[in-house]
C-alpha cells in the first residue's frame, strides 16, 4: 500500500474480517516500526485478536517525514495510528480504542473493567517525560515510586498479567511504556528499574515471551531517537547505521516466583 507491510497475522481466506493498522515508521530508516506508543498499543491489541483468529491483521508503516502521495491524499495531515476496517478509516486514538472494543470481533474481551489498574498506570508515562526533561533525582524518585506501586500490585495479586493470567488492554498499554522507561531512561539519565521490583520484572519477563509484544516492539535505537527528536538532538551517523537491537534481558531470576 503506502509503505512497508511489516506484519500480517491471522488467516486471509475471507472467513474473518481483515483489519489494517497504519503505524508510524522508524524515524531512522523510514521503514521498520517506529516508537509511537499508541501505535504499539493498538498493534498488540489487534495482534492478540489475530492470534485468536477473530480477525486477519495487516500492519503498514508510513514514514511521516516523507509521507507518500496516496497517504497525503487519503489522510491529509493525520498522523498514525490509523485503523481501517472494511474501508472505514478511524483516525483518532479514542475512536480507535472504542472501535476495537465495540466493533472488532473479539475486541470486547480485551477491555476489562479494573479501576485500580486503570488509575495506577494512567500517569506513568508523564513521569518518564518529566525525568527526561528535568534530569533530576527528584523526578527519578517519583518515577521509581510509581513503578514500586505497580510492583506491589503485581506482587499482591500474584497473577501473570495485570488483571489475571490472560492479557488485556491494560497490558497492551503498560508494557510499551515500561520499554520506553527502560531504554530511554537508561540512555538519557542512567535510570534503571530497580532489581528489587521482582514482581514487575517477572511481569516484564512474561511479556517478553509473547509475540504480541516482540512483533510490535520498536528497536532500542528508534525509542532513543524518538526522544532525541523531541529534545532537538540529532542522531550521529554511526547510530543511524547500527544494527537494530532490542533490550529484552531480565536482570533477576524470575523462574521461581516468591512463595508466600
Amino acid at each position: 500500500m503506502m509503505s512497508d507491510e511489516i506484519a500480517e497475522n491471522g488467516t486471509a481466506n475471507g472467513d474473518v474480517p481483515e483489519i489494517e493498522l497504519i503505524i508510524k515508521a522508524s524515524t531512522i530508516d523510514g521503514r521498520r516500526k517506529g516508537a509511537c506508543l499508541f501505535c504499539q498499543e493498538y498493534f498488540m491489541d489487534l495482534y492478540l485478536l489475530a492470534e485468536l483468529k477473530t480477525i486477519s491483521l495487516k500492519v503498514t508503516t508510513v514514514d511521516m517525514q516523507k509521507p507518500p502521495p496516496d497517504f497525503r491524499t487519503n489522510f491529509e495531515a493525520t498522523h498514525p495510528p490509523i485503523l481501517i476496517d472494511n474501508g472505514l478509516a478511524i483516525l483518532e486514538n479514542e475512536k480507535i480504542e472504542r472501535h476495537i472494543m465495540k466493533s472488532v470481533p473479539g475486541g470486547h474481551n480485551l477491555f476489562v473493567q479494573d479501576k485500580e489498574v486503570a488509575s495506577l498506570i494512567e500517569n506513568l508515562y508523564s513521569k518518564l517525560k518529566l525525568v527526561l526533561v528535568r534530569k533530576d533525582e527528584h523526578k527519578s524518585a517519583a518515577l521509581r515510586a510509581h513503578l514500586a506501586r505497580i510492583d506491589a500490585l503485581l506482587e499482591r495479586r500474584g497473577t501473570r498479567f495485570l488483571t489475571g493470567d490472560t492479557m488485556c488492554c491494560f497490558d497492551c498499554e503498560l508494557m510499551p511504556r515500561l520499554q520506553h522507561i527502560r531504554v530511554a531512561g537508561k540512555y538519557f539519565v542512567d535510570f534503571e528499574i530497580p532489581t528489587s521490583f521482582r514482581a514487575l520484572w517477572r511481569y516484564m519477563y512474561h511479556m517478553y515471551q509473547l509475540d504480541a509484544f516482540t512483533q510490535s516492539c520498536p528497536a532500542d535505537q528508534d525509542i532513543i531517537n524518538h526522544y532525541k527528536l523531541q529534545q532537538a538532538l540529532k542522531m550521529k551517523k554511526h547510530e543511524e547505521l547500527e544494527t537494530p537491537t532490542f533490550t529484552t534481558s531480565i536482570p533477576v531470576d524470575v523462574n521461581e516466583p516468591n512463595e508466600q
